[in-house]
């Protein structure tokens, strides 16, 4: 596969960061610049974290439907629902842990929280700060789903990966946009990563800013992606419905686990320090 890397070194939020972008095939080259300044984007919704207990039950649900399939990704872990083990507020944070626990013939627990049906967006500009687990076997991730697949099953309806981290390789951060015309199981897939080598010992800001022509990935202001509508149908470009957001830490599974699970590593943390949501 054709591939274009470009690789920058970047000063951002009082560290060094060797930008390294890839995008396959004809994707658009890329150009790091700053992010918006913000002008014209309000504030429509935003959990701090400054509480302390399970996580707000007006704007987080617990997801546990796909743990008998393991998610349509052989993942290892089975997802509770109010088990201050897994997903906890405190200290104006919120952690979801990942521990060795069997549960439901699954040896290890963990959390997956989403808004749907109490955040759903059609565009804007979304903040996550969070900081990382890592170790072998882990995928935390940040992204999101449409609120209803009203093109179809997936990936037709679309899904954004705004962050996702595999513990085999620590210090990457990965984008990717997932379409019916653009995903992996038919080696098409658009996306990017950036070298960030303290996602997992330092808080960092993963930005999604999503209008009707493209959208773009941030890590601390640092664009390294962006995808176009190329005004062609619903096969390239179905983010023009309602989507939510899934924040999660999976073990294991077809790519977190493709150098298997470290045991010794848990438990494993994925800290989030606010998630807010903005719109024009």
């Amino acid at each position: 596969m054709l591939k274009k890397f470009l690789l920058l070194v970047i000063i951002a939020s009082g560290c060094l960061h060797l930008a390294w972008v890839c995008q396959a095939q004809s994707s658009n080259n890329q150009n790091i610049i700053p992010v918006k300044n913000g002008n014209g984007w309000k504030l429509v919704w935003a959990d701090e974290f400054n509480y302390t207990g399970f996580p707000d039950t007006t704007k987080w649900s617990y997801d546990t439907k796909g743990n008998p399939s393991g998610w349509g990704n052989n993942e290892k872990q089975y997802y509770t629902s109010f088990e201050k083990k897994n997903a906890w507020v405190e200290n104006g944070q919120l952690t979801i842990t990942a521990r060795i626990d069997s549960m439901e013939g699954k040896a290890y627990t963990s959390a997956r929280l989403r808004t749907v049906g109490k955040g759903d967006w059609l565009y804007g500009r979304f903040e996550i700060k969070a900081k990382n687990p890592t170790g072998r076997g882990t995928w935390p991730a940040i992204w999101m789903l449409p609120s209803k697949s009203e093109y179809g099953r997936w990936p037709t309806s679309g899904e954004i990966d705004i962050m996702e981290n595999v513990g085999f390789d620590p210090d990457s951060i990965v984008g990717t946009a997932h379409t019916k015309k653009y995903n992996h199981t038919i080696g098409t897939q658009k996306g990017a990563r950036i070298y960030c080598p303290n996602n997992y010992t330092a808080f960092h800001v993963y930005t999604l800013e999503w209008e009707p022509k493209e959208y773009r990935l941030y890590l601390d202001d640092i664009l390294y992606f962006t995808f176009k509508n190329e005004n062609t149908g619903f096969d390239v470009w179905p983010f023009d419905k309602p989507f939510h957001l899934i924040l999660n830490l999976a073990i294991g599974g077809n790519w977190g686990g493709t150098k298997g699970i470290d045991n010794s590593i848990f438990p494993q943390k994925f800290e989030i320090d606010y998630v807010r949501v903005y719109q024009y």
